[in-house]
């Protein structure tokens, strides 16, 4: 067993480092101890996502019922035959990750194969599922069973999440509209012309998001915190290209932040919590 779970372990990395430069390069930052398992988390919301938003060819009905269906058996058994699914209910067994979160990821990610669009309420729930249950699922193990450290951060583990995945929605507006058919914006839907105040109401909330989950960074163990906060330097960076364009630079391309500035924004996250003790 403990082969198995390295080589799924070693899946879910190399995953991890396929699909986002910017993450592998956090998590290249967290201590030894920390990486297999947030490896094992992103490998599954990859997988599922994939599901949801690439799978165009496919019964993707089906394949989402039977990646929920093998996960719930793996939780039971406490094994997958899918590496991928074995590494995160490895994880989630060591952490004693919260059953709750998981079901509420996959739901999120179920309503992406019925909703083109949501409601305010419909919206808060799917941000919740989608984004803010990862980042309490991954800091399950940045607080490695401390409770009361636990407890105290999960509101800007909540920010940090909804913050990421909000940035997300702006970057993919051309993407998720022509490819996917879905809008990402609270109450706005196909018969509704998407503007530049709706994009700012958007906006106004990761603003405040952020500067709540970076009081929430600022608490984390040594062992993640430049991983964390240079993932959270380069969504700032990202967003701040978003916010000097107007909805319709958007539609006509996808803003990108190259590896070059990722990289000095990981310095930049190195030098300010080394040097100037970002507490």
């Amino acid at each position: 067993m403990d082969q198995y779970n390295k080589t799924s372990y070693a899946i879910s990395k190399v995953i991890t480092r396929s699909y986002s430069t910017s993450f592998s390069l956090g998590i290249s930052a967290f201590a030894p101890q920390y990486r297999d398992a947030i490896y094992g988390i992103y490998g599954f919301v990859r997988l599922a996502d994939e599901i949801v938003d690439t799978f165009h060819n496919y019964n993707q009905k089906l394949l989402m019922e039977n990646f929920r269906r093998e996960t719930e058996e793996a939780l039971q058994t406490g094994i997958s035959t899918n590496p991928v699914l074995q590494a995160f209910i490895h994880t989630v067994k060591e952490y004693k990750i919260d059953y709750h979160y998981i079901d509420a990821f996959l739901r999120s990610m179920e309503m992406d194969l019925t909703n083109s669009y949501y409601e305010p309420q419909q919206y808060n729930e799917y941000i919740y599922g989608s984004a803010e249950v990862v980042g309490l699922m991954c800091l399950q193990i940045f607080a490695g069973g401390d409770d009361k450290l636990f407890n105290s951060l999960v509101a800007p583990a909540r920010s940090l999440g909804s913050a990421f995945q909000k940035v997300n929605f702006l970057r993919d507006i051309k993407s998720d509209m022509e490819e996917r058919e879905r809008i990402y914006l609270p109450g706005v839907n196909h018969a509704i012309k998407i503007d530049d105040v709706h994009k700012r109401d958007l906006e106004k909330e990761i603003e405040l998001e952020f500067l709540n989950a970076l009081e929430g960074i600022k608490k984390l163990p040594i062992g993640v915190k430049l991983g964390v906060y240079s993932a959270y330097l380069y969504y700032q960076g990202l967003f701040k290209k978003i916010k000097k364009l107007k909805v319709k630079e958007l539609m006509s391309k996808r803003v990108r932040v190259s590896n070059t500035t990722k990289m000095i924004l990981f310095l930049r996250g190195l030098l300010e919590i080394k040097i100037l003790k970002l507490t």
